[in-house]
């Protein structure tokens, strides 16, 4: 992966992290929902693990090759939503929403004023 251009390791990487993050944070609510809660965060802690372990490499690769902050933190954003919309629609049987068209719609302003 050493090969490929710094933005392109860093949205790979938080991409991945955020497939960790999503099913850490939403995927209790259909596989767990039976289960005390307390079950459902110590599962939830355990995929977060991954998480972790991909983002914070993701951060500090997108860092040192010049990323700001605010690039890697609105980066991550329009990243969730990425993954975010195809859980919801696929993984969790919610219906397409257009509110997801306008979040997206936001978050290409925030790209452009976070990066000019």
């Amino acid at each position: 992966m050493t090969s490929l251009p710094i933005p392109v390791q860093t949205v790979l990487l938080l991409a991945a992290s955020n497939v960790f993050m999503t099913f850490a944070w939403y995927g209790h609510l259909k596989n767990l929902a039976d289960r005390p809660w307390y079950v459902a965060a110590l599962v939830s802690w355990g995929i977060a693990l991954f998480e972790y372990l991909l983002q914070v490499p993701a951060n500090r690769i997108g860092h040192a090759g010049g990323f700001t902050l605010a690039q890697l933190k609105i980066t991550q954003e329009v990243i969730t939503l990425a993954v975010f919309v195809p859980f919801a629609m696929f993984y969790m049987h919610q219906p397409f929403k257009l509110d997801y068209v306008w979040a997206g719609l936001c978050l290409v302003g925030a790209v452009y004023f976070i990066f000019r």
